[in-house]
């Protein structure tokens, strides 16, 4: 982890306190995990979740071992909480910059060794949505060949639904782990990272629990 961004008030002040954090907000929003045993021990990896609420990034962040690394909308370092976020592996992305130059830095993050949480559909979907993902995604998956996570995450929506100024606890929230699959065999192209992103976003939507 030693190439990932990172702070000295994120190293010394919020680290030491990560697993005393993890275990409250676990608690306080009533976060489920299933399939915790898929996550690889070592090794770069991309993190692909559904996207539905703000809350997303602090829960994924919650149940898994080491710090993820996400890229945000340079809005989202504003108060009340900017200051917190920019401590937290998280490094801003202006609005309008070049996507190109996005998918760059991210690839180097993977090189370096860091943990990317990356959520295909670029932006929030409705309740019980999916939206069809960015090739973005994909095209980290092809160049980088690291293992990506499908992750499934139920229940933000209800806690910290669009509109709201803060979350509300007690709808439980279920995150499904998925097995980690390197996608090889895709061509190098505009259409091979698209269709390495859909097969990533069927890949999630396949973790949703069938009913019995």
């Amino acid at each position: 982890m030693s190439g990932c961004p990172t702070t000295w008030v994120g190293d010394y002040l919020l680290k030491p306190l990560c697993p005393v954090a993890k275990f409250v907000f676990v608690n306080l929003f009533k976060v489920s995990v299933y399939g915790r045993e898929n996550i690889p021990p070592k090794g770069p990896y991309i993190v692909a979740s559904n996207h539905r609420s703000h809350l997303d990034p602090p829960v994924l962040n919650s149940v898994f071992p080491e710090p993820l690394l996400f890229l945000a909308k340079e809005e989202l370092f504003k108060p009340p909480f900017g200051w917190l976020i920019r401590h937290m592996r998280t490094v801003p992305v202006k609005r309008g910059s070049g996507d190109v130059d996005t998918l760059e830095m991210s690839l180097e993050f993977l090189r370096k060794g860091c943990k990317l949480a990356i959520f295909p559909e670029g932006t929030r979907a409705k309740p019980g949505e999916f939206l069809r993902p960015k090739p973005g995604v994909g095209l980290l998956a092809v160049k980088s060949g690291v293992p990506v996570i499908p992750v499934l995450v139920e229940g933000t929506d209800r806690v910290f639904p669009r509109g709201s100024k803060f979350p509300k606890p007690g709808h439980p929230i279920k995150v499904r782990i998925g097995k980690p699959k390197v996608y090889t065999g895709y061509e190098d192209n505009l259409k091979g990272y698209r269709r390495a992103a859909l097969d990533i976003m069927e890949d999630i939507r396949k973790l949703l629990p069938h009913p019995s």
